[in-house]
């Protein structure tokens, strides 16, 4: 038989070969998606399949939209807090992970106040919010979840987050296997802890700061390098108030951010799990 004779015998070979690979890799791909702890990833089907196999938990990332000086982006907040709810959820193992909420209050839109003052930031009110977290609870308390998690990035609104819990609380009342949790653990490790880790390694708290300074620099950096501006760092300059640092970020490193990574993450595990199984006695 002639030698080329074969050639469509290889390429129907190859081709079911190709087809075997990929489908495989639909496979794998399917499977991570299914496995995933971010409700976006998955679909309807596969969200009520795994509250009724027992992750009734749903963590709620809070962010927001804001200047971080000339040498990190706008999205810091919505990036961290998301990247910190999905390492806290495979940690607590029955929990899924919402979508980011990305527009806080952030003060006075006119005339402009704070963070407002620089390009960027984006502002809502104090009682959009709060009726946006009410709506998010009831909305996850409808699909089954028992706790509904909010976990606030911001320092700001803090105190719109125990408002809006109360309120859902209180509306709550009458039916005891559903709560809303203002997480204030997770905020309060970015701010002692954290912190105080970062005094022991000798930096002073002029370093630190408290908006996109050393502390908040180097978690950035440990979470996602791309977002902070490294050769502006490496220039040296010195950057204040009216840049919208406050704080030193020169000395940033991914190792000190992994020091408030830990901290964020361990104590928000054990403050859930603590209110879960609190709730759960009642």
């Amino acid at each position: 038989m002639p030698r080329y004779s074969t050639l469509p015998t290889r390429l129907w070979a190859y081709g079911i070969a190709l087809v075997i690979l990929l489908n495989g890799t639909c496979a794998f791909a399917a499977a991570s998606a299914v496995n995933s702890v971010f409700l976006e990833d998955l679909t309807s089907f596969e969200l009520r399949a795994a509250v009724a196999n027992g992750s009734t938990t749903v963590l709620v990332p809070i962010g927001g939209t804001e200047q971080n000086g000339p040498h990190m982006a706008l999205g810091k907040h919505n990036v961290r807090v998301k990247v910190l709810a999905g390492q806290i959820a495979q940690k607590l193992g029955n929990a899924i992970v919402a979508p980011v909420l990305a527009y806080v209050p952030e003060g006075s839109i006119f005339p402009p106040v704070a963070h407002m003052r620089f390009s960027g930031t984006i502002s809502i009110a104090d009682a959009t919010f709060e009726s946006l977290l009410e709506s998010t609870a009831r909305s996850f308390k409808q699909h089954g979840f028992h706790d509904v998690v909010f976990l606030g990035d911001h320092g700001g609104y803090q105190k719109n987050e125990q408002r809006a819990v109360e309120k859902i609380n209180k509306e709550w009342a009458g039916e005891p296997r559903f709560r809303a949790l203002a997480l204030t653990a997770y905020y309060e490790a970015s701010q002692g802890p954290y912190i105080q880790a970062l005094r022991s390694k000798g930096y002073s708290d002029a370093e630190i700061g408290t908006h996109a300074g050393l502390a908040d620099t180097s978690m950035m950096l440990a979470i996602d390098k791309s977002l902070v501006r490294m050769d502006l760092l490496a220039e040296g300059a010195k950057t204040g108030p009216a840049d919208g640092v406050y704080g030193d970020p020169r000395k940033s490193s991914v190792e000190l951010g992994q020091l408030g990574i830990r901290s964020i993450v361990e104590r928000s595990v054990q403050a859930i799990q603590d209110a879960v199984k609190q709730h759960a006695s009642r």
